[in-house]
């Protein structure tokens, strides 16, 4: 599947109804403490303009507006942009290729469990999309599942339609991402799939 095709399918995934149902969900403990450690870095280093991209219904772009930060949200769902916009963010219906910013207009990035769904073909288009946007010395924080090789829709998967999901080993991501930005930190964390969730 190319890049506009899987970006098409998760707009109409990632509907009202879906929207809905993730804004009334938790978020894991593992997600908290990363979102907290990354705070904790941009502070020190005295970043404050942010952009979350894939920022779902802003819960993760509210936390950093109210610790301070200047933050813009996007996400390609606009009933995801809509549950941004309740919480009082600015929000902007945006697919990864298509963010519409001036060049090295923010000091720091945020990407949790989004590029996961980028193809693998359109990676480094999209990584040199957002490394263009970031200020130098800016700080880029990627989060996705992995540990394993595996592209494709999810069969398991509850939304319709289907998913597409690019999971790859860490070996990998550090060798895609190397061209674009240098890795301060690389993390592996131990996963165990909630219930109710699946593995994608």
């Amino acid at each position: 599947m190319d890049y506009q095709q899987a970006i098409a399918n998760l707009k109409v995934a990632y509907n009202s109804e879906s929207a809905s149902k993730r804004n009334q969900e938790g978020k894991q403990d593992w997600k908290l403490t990363e979102r907290q450690s990354f705070l904790d870095l941009l502070q020190l280093e005295g970043k404050s303009r942010l952009l979350e991209v894939g920022a779902g219904t802003g819960q993760d772009s509210l936390f950093f507006q109210q610790h301070g930060m200047q933050v813009i949200s996007t996400d390609l769902s606009p009933a995801m942009v809509a549950l941004c916009r309740e919480k009082g963010l600015e929000a902007h219906v945006m697919d990864f290729l298509s963010l519409d910013f001036p060049p090295e207009s923010f000091d720091a990035l945020y990407a949790l469990n989004c590029l996961l769904h980028v193809p693998t073909s359109a990676l480094p288009a999209v990584l040199e999309k957002l490394r263009g946007l970031l200020h130098p010395g800016g700080l880029f924080f990627l989060g996705v599942y992995g540990g394993i090789e595996k592209e494709g829709i999810s069969d398991k998967d509850w939304h319709q339609p289907p998913r597409y999901f690019s999971r790859h080993t860490d070996e990998f991501m550090q060798q895609a991402v190397a061209p674009y930005f240098e890795i301060v930190s690389f993390k592996s964390i131990p996963y165990k799939i909630p219930p109710g969730h699946f593995n994608p």
